[in-house]
Formats: structure tokens, C-alpha cells, sequence
């Protein structure tokens, strides 16, 4: 028997939930609370990041994989200002979202209009960071999301500049590698490990599933402390 769950179709065979083999489709149809609850019961209990990121643009999902950089105030203009920045935008593919440790720097714009162009026509999914960005006024025209921590209208060169793409990263305490997932939305952001992604992703749907029973139960007037005992899912 075919379903769909918050848009996304699995197959319940057997009492058992089997899903298409593509991550970013099934993460396309969750919400970062579930995803966060599922790796909280599989031991991963550091995977949000600071609640001071969120979504910049009218664009308020982000989901793909991760493609890592960092990036360190600076005292003046590098010899070759923006070179590693780009080099990551060219190195990204269809399906990445760039996560950017950037130091929570506000003094400049990290990111802007011109870059989100770029990685729109690429297939990149979106940014996250610890940074600003600045060029609003088009952005918020744009279907591409921006997740971060502020807006302010001075430029990066000579303020900020990227020293490492491609590496691991510890951003807001969560280690990010490139290759894991990664899920923000209105709530914020979680980002799933790779080597956990398949039964992080598989859980998630099971959850959904039930909290759409749960749902139903409560809207019915069931009891909380009844609906808790039956389900476990609150």
C-alpha cells in the first residue's frame, strides 16, 4: 500500500516503513524537530546548531548535503581576496548546501546576491553560516535560501576571508564533515552524520507517521498523559 507522508511517498509492507534511496527527497518532506528528536534517541545529541542562525530569506527551508568552509576575520585585503570562496562554489555540486563556520562574525557580509546566483544555476540547495549577509533587497526575490545570523551592508574583503573548504568543521560545537545532511527550517537547523543518515532519515519518517496518529488523537480529545502512555510521542 503506497502513502504519503508530509509529501513524501513511502511503502508500508509488513508493518515496515521502505523509502526512496534518495536522502534529500525524504528530507525535502520532514522538519528539523523530528529529524533532531530521531538522532536525540540514536545518541547524537549535539547536532542543532546556535539559535542565532536561522533563515535570512522568504526561502525558509534548506536541505541537501553538506560542503564545508571556514572562514577568519582578517586585518586587510588577501592577496587573492575571495579565492578559496570561490574555489567551494565551483567545487559544489547539485544537491549541496555550503555550511560555513564563519566565526559569528558581524562586522561583514559573507554572503550576497551575485554567490546565491551562482549556486542556483549549479543545483546548490542553499547556505548555512555563522555570518551575514547583505543584498536583501534581491535576495528576498530569489527562491534559494540563506540561513544566518544577520544582515549588514559592508563587504568581506579585507574583513573576512575563507581559509579551508572541504574539511571538517566544528560549527556551534556540532562537528559537520562534508558528506553529512543537513536540515534548517523555521525551528532551525540540524545536521545528520552520514554514516547515521540512512536510519536517522528512516526513524524520521516512522515519527512522522506517528505524530500524525498522535495528532489526530488529540484533535479528537483524547487525553495528553493517555496519548503519551499509548505512543510515547509528544
Amino acid at each position: 500500500m503506497i502513502r504519503v507522508l508530509h509529501g513524501v511517498p513511502v511503502w508500508a509492507l509488513n508493518g515496515f516503513i521502505t523509502m526512496d534511496s534518495d536522502p534529500i527527497s525524504l528530507l525535502e518532506g520532514l522538519y528539523s524537530a523530528v529529524v533532531a528528536d530521531v538522532l536525540d534517541g540514536m545518541g547524537y545529541r549535539h547536532q542543532c546548531l546556535n539559535a542565532s542562525i536561522r533563515a535570512l530569506t522568504p526561502a525558509t527551508k534548506v536541505c541537501g548535503r553538506v560542503f564545508t568552509a571556514v572562514a577568519e576575520t582578517v586585518e586587510e585585503i588577501p592577496a587573492e581576496p575571495y579565492k578559496l570562496e570561490m574555489a567551494a562554489i565551483d567545487q559544489m555540486v547539485r544537491g549541496d548546501v555550503l555550511v560555513v563556520d564563519a566565526g559569528h562574525n558581524t562586522a561583514s557580509a559573507f554572503w550576497g546576491e551575485l554567490l546565491s546566483t551562482a549556486c542556483k544555476a549549479k543545483g546548490v540547495r542553499g547556505i548555512v553560516m555563522s555570518g551575514c549577509t547583505r543584498d536583501l533587497w534581491a535576495l528576498n526575490r530569489m527562491d534559494f535560501p540563506v540561513f544566518g545570523i544577520g544582515a549588514t551592508p559592508a563587504d568581506s574583503k579585507g574583513r573576512l576571508d575563507v581559509v579551508s573548504i572541504g574539511a571538517p568543521i566544528a560549527l556551534d560545537g556540532v562537528m559537520v564533515k562534508s558528506g553529512d545532511y543537513i536540515l534548517g527550517d523555521l525551528d532551525g537547523v540540524v545536521v545528520i552524520p552520514s554514516e547515521a543518515a540512512d536510519e536517522a532519515l528512516r526513524l524520521a519518517m516512522e515519527k512522522v507517521s506517528g505524530e500524525n496518529t498522535v495528532r489526530d488523537e488529540l484533535a479528537a480529545g483524547v487525553s495528553v498523559a493517555e496519548v503519551f502512555a499509548k505512543h510515547g510521542i509528544l
